[in-house]
């Protein structure tokens, strides 16, 4: 299971910097607009520390992390949604992405060029959003305008998707993102057919020089209370910070997160938020050979989970064996587990959790 976070935002926000951190890809990252022209994208490995524990108490020979891919997107610009600086280019690379992650510049810096000469984070917000809202009512309108004629057939299916188109229009009509919009079930297996921009979660990514990332700033202030009314997500990053985190090894960089105040890099805390936002957790497996991390929903049963894995384990699940993560850890490996009668049998209407270390028996 992909997780696809888009990166967003104005010309010089500080996303290709950023990219630069996750990836250590070296995208340009010059100080003009539309110096990132085609998106740019990597996958990257989710930091879990549970993973580097089960790894050393199995003596595991390779660890495998779940994984993220990040899709760099080069700036928009007011316009967009109508062409301007390549925007209908941009508008359809997000369309392929799993959450939006929106940059917004919250530093001064003389030496750097905010494409309308000031900072103004919400005035920056403001200018995105109004592209992906008039982008998606533009597909909303045409997509009703066509639908009618369909709906005219009695046909409960092609109703459905009128009934929908229209109440989504209207929703952006008052300058409403469709994430915000109460959807029935019958409007919710509709949404899925189309891919509108403002129905996707958000986060805000709030983009701070390296003295304010631990205590933020007013430019901060002033997006967190915006989220707020959407109720978005919002983390304080310092791009700067983070591409030099990117060059150091892991010890050296936790060592100068410390330093900072820090528990966790700005760019783990966006990984995390991404996850959370689409309602994914992950469980483990360990052994000698691998220790890996898998990825799934909440609320995604054991055989669902194992399917994952291979769909012959979810095809003939009998069982799974499971043991929390700090029981495992607190036996120091499956043997003790087991003596001390630790290791759960679960059956087809298990609901994973996550941390869930796991043993998966199946027919062939």
């Amino acid at each position: 299971m992909k997780l696809s976070v888009g990166i967003v935002g104005l010309p010089n926000v500080g996303k290709s910097t950023m990219f630069n951190a996750i990836t250590k890809a070296g995208v340009d990252a010059e100080n003009y607009p539309f110096c990132t022209i085609e998106p740019n994208s990597g996958v990257v490995a989710l930091q879990d520390e549970r993973l580097d524990r089960l790894s050393e108490i199995s003596n595991t020979q390779k660890t495998v992390n779940a994984t993220i891919e990040f899709v760099d997107i080069a700036g928009l610009v007011k316009g967009a949604s109508k062409g301007e600086g390549l925007g209908n280019q941009f508008l359809a690379n997000i369309r392929e992405t799993s959450v939006i992650a929106h940059v917004a510049r919250c530093f001064d810096d003389p030496n750097v060029i905010h494409v309308d000469g000031k900072v103004d984070p919400l005035a920056d917000i403001e200018t995105i959003n109004a592209e992906l809202l008039l982008a998606d009512y533009d597909m909303a309108e045409r997509a009703a305008e066509s639908q009618k004629r369909r709906a005219k057939s009695q046909d409960k299916e092609e109703q459905a998707k009128l009934a929908f188109l229209e109440k989504a229009r209207d929703h952006l009509a008052a300058s409403k993102p469709l994430r915000s919009l109460e959807l029935t079930d019958d409007d919710k297996n509709v949404a899925k057919q189309y891919h509108f921009l403002t129905a996707k979660k958000t986060i805000h990514v709030a983009n701070v020089s390296e003295d304010d990332v631990s205590t933020g700033n007013d430019y901060v202030k002033q997006v967190e209370s915006f989220a707020s009314q959407s109720g978005d997500s919002v983390i304080t990053v310092c791009a700067h910070l983070e591409s030099e985190l990117a060059q150091l090894e892991d010890e050296e960089r936790k060592d100068y997160l410390a330093e900072l105040g820090l528990k966790e890099s700005g760019l783990d805390l966006l990984a995390k938020a991404g996850f959370d936002l689409l309602g994914l957790q992950t469980y483990m497996t360990t052994g000698e050979k691998e220790t890996r991390a898998w990825t799934i929903r909440k609320g995604d049963t054991a055989p669902k989970a194992a399917g994952v894995i291979h769909t012959d384990f979810e095809k003939g699940f009998i069982r799974a064996n499971i043991i929390s993560y700090d029981d495992f850890v607190a036996c120091n490996g499956w043997k003790a587990a087991k003596d001390k009668g630790l290791i759960r049998q679960e059956g087809k209407e298990y609901i994973m959790q996550d941390g869930d270390v796991v043993e998966f028996l199946f027919n062939n």
